[in-house]
């Protein structure tokens, strides 16, 4: 079966239910709009199943849910947590799972109005996030190391962007970038991260961030990667104070995260430009934040 031929269903979901886990079947099932590499259902008010749409997106479910319940006990903020796995079936051939729902609104559909209180929120997820992994922890082959091993892929994205596509001066970007790239490397352990700190993976409520969602990308690297989110996530003028209350990124740290947010921010427009077009894969709703961000790395 290829990816192409998995139509997921809310009848499938439900019948996934009765067999696997008849005592949540009875739940009100709905689609969750968005999603990427997993296609979200609601199951009742707290729940929510996920279901890899890929064949690559069920290792990273595996992933999530070997790691997720190890580290969301210390996190101050709410993150998703698997109360039931899925097993591949006859029905899907994938494992899936039942996730806690985590409420609020995606930043890439919402905004931030309190700067500074977003970014002592974020600040302390991060720094409870930020330990030293245990030498078994994931690694990613396209992400966590030093900025200067992703150069080609920094270009791809400039180069990628449809001609007006940013307003920025092209050579400001890159002068960004060249600077992440001559920083220091990290000389810490490796901590825990994220990986993938973007508008559409974390929620806002009451105009500040109440939820970070989406950990299949999480591994253990240069906490650069993670920090990236200064710039991406919080707006105009929260960097320093989110920096402050974090308190543990020298400079070369804040360097290559500042490099690393402008590929990020990169990314995102090529995305949105995608979703503009009708793309497949493509996020309308990704390109205005991605914009944004970018303007706030190049005026840090």
């Amino acid at each position: 079966m290829t990816d192409s031929e998995i139509e997921i269903t809310a009848d499938l979901v439900r019948g996934l239910l009765q067999e696997q886990h008849p005592d949540l079947a009875g739940l009100a099932i709905r689609e969750v709009a968005g999603g990427w590499g997993n296609q979200m259902w609601r199951l009742g008010d707290e729940l929510a199943v996920r279901m890899p749409r890929m064949e690559g997106a069920a290792d990273l479910l595996r992933k999530e849910c070997r790691w997720l319940p190890v580290l969301a006990p210390r996190l101050p903020l709410p993150v998703p947590t698997p109360v039931r796995i899925g097993q591949p079936s006859a029905r899907f051939p994938r494992p899936w799972s039942v996730m806690t729902w985590v409420p609020g609104e995606p930043l890439d559909y919402a905004s931030i109005s309190r700067g500074d209180h977003s970014a002592d929120t974020l600040a302390g997820f991060l720094r409870a996030l930020h330990v030293e992994a245990p030498t078994e922890a994931p690694t990613m082959s396209d992400r966590g190391a030093h900025p200067k091993k992703y150069t080609d892929g920094f270009e791809n994205f400039l180069q990628g962007i449809a001609p007006g596509g940013i307003a920025a001066d092209v050579r400001a970007v890159r002068a960004v970038w060249d600077d992440a790239v001559a920083a220091p490397e990290w000389e810490g352990p490796r901590v825990w991260l994220h990986g993938d700190l973007h508008p559409a993976n974390v929620v806002v409520s009451d105009g500040t961030l109440s939820g970070v969602i989406d950990f299949d990308a999480m591994f253990a690297g240069d906490p650069a990667w993670d920090l990236a989110a200064a710039w991406v996530l919080l707006p105009a003028g929260a960097g320093p104070r989110f920096f402050e209350v974090y308190a543990h990124a020298d400079e070369a740290t804040v360097r290559r995260a500042r490099g690393l947010a402008a590929m990020k921010s990169l990314f995102l427009i090529l995305m949105g430009q995608a979703g503009d077009r009708g793309l497949p894969g493509g996020k309308p709703t990704w390109g205005p934040a991605g914009r944004a961000a970018l303007d706030r790395v190049l005026a840090a």
